[in-house]
Parts: structure tokens; C-alpha cells; sequence
């Protein structure tokens, strides 16, 4: 079989890319793959997961630190937030600063004896977005059923100036076994 006739068995489209050997291929592709790259798109590139951000929003929910959601979402009116207290969406900083005072949130924050937290997280990175999925777990002050309140949540995360922000929020909640229909 002659060497043009083997490449093309190989489904390799220009007979010229088989001579290529060893290091000359890897920075053929390097080269390739770069060209389609700005300067501007790798400084978009997230350093890792967002876990410090996750562990701040907890740290925000369990003291009712009001100034700490400024820090943590995304100043952007394409801010969205579903919670599992209330209907409908949630859009922008200035709603959903509000969202939070309503459950008590103040500058400076007022720890309420209340406990949330997080559970079996995934996230899955993008470039400069993450999406992390997960449980919550929310146990009120003086609860003496045992039973927290619990859901499943999504969070959307930019790399926004160097920093993680929350983008979106979806929150549900499970309903207790005694409200459940059987099916």
C-alpha cells in the first residue's frame, strides 16, 4: 500500500500530516489549539471549585450576616434566586437583599441558634462558571422533632474580578413523609 493510500485508510485527510513525528505533531496541535485562545479568555479561567464561596454562604446563613450577601452574589441584574420559602423568582441584588432580611438577616449579622448546612455536593466546572448540586439541611433553634428541613439546591457560580460570585440559586424542599400522597 503506498504511503498516500495508508493515510487516507487512516482517515487522515492531507498526505503531508503523516510525516510529522514525535514533538514536530505536539506543537503542531498546541499551536492549533491556541490560536482560538485570547489573552482575555485565560484570565476568565476559574483557579479551582468554589468551595471557600460555599463555605461563606453557609457561614452567612448560620450568623444572618446581612453584609456578607453583598460579597457573595453577583452584583448583576441578571441575578436570579428560587427559594423554597417563596413563589416565583427572585431578580437582582436589591430583591434579593431583601430576600434575606425578610428571614431576619442584619448588618453586622444576629446569629439565631439555627443550624444550615450542605451535603453530597458535585460541581461541575466551566471555564469561569460552576455548577454545584447538592443538599441542604436546615435545623431551626429549638426544633425538638430531630428532623431538619432538607431539599435539593443549585448554585450557579461566575469567576467574576478575581472571586467567586453566586449567580443563581435554586432551592426545594422535601416535604415530610406524613404530607406525602402515597403513590
Amino acid at each position: 500500500m503506498s504511503p498516500n493510500m495508508r493515510q487516507r485508510s487512516l482517515g487522515l485527510p492531507y498526505p503531508s500530516i503523516a510525516r510529522f513525528r514525535g514533538g514536530a505533531l505536539l506543537a503542531l496541535v498546541c499551536v492549533a489549539l491556541s490560536a482560538g485562545c485570547d489573552s482575555e479568555a485565560a484570565v476568565r479561567m476559574a483557579p479551582g471549585p468554589p468551595n471557600a464561596l460555599l463555605d461563606r454562604w453557609v457561614d452567612m446563613w448560620n450568623s444572618y450576616d446581612l453584609d456578607e450577601v453583598g460579597e457573595l452574589f453577583l452584583n448583576d441584574p441578571r441575578l436570579t434566586y428560587f427559594s423554597s420559602e417563596k413563589q416565583g423568582v427572585i431578580r437582582g441584588m436589591a430583591a434579593v437583599v431583601e430576600h434575606h432580611r425578610g428571614f431576619g438577616f442584619v448588618p453586622g449579622g444576629d446569629p439565631k441558634g439555627t443550624r444550615l448546612w450542605l451535603e453530597d455536593l458535585t460541581t461541575d466546572l466551566r471555564g469561569d462558571m460552576a455548577v454545584v448540586t447538592g443538599l441542604w439541611f436546615f435545623a431551626a433553634a429549638g426544633d425538638t422533632t430531630g428532623e431538619p428541613q432538607k431539599g435539593p439546591v443549585t448554585f450557579v457560580a461566575v469567576w467574576d474580578s478575581g472571586a467567586w460570585k453566586f449567580m443563581h440559586m435554586n432551592f426545594s424542599e422535601y416535604l415530610p413523609e406524613e404530607l406525602l400522597q402515597p403513590s
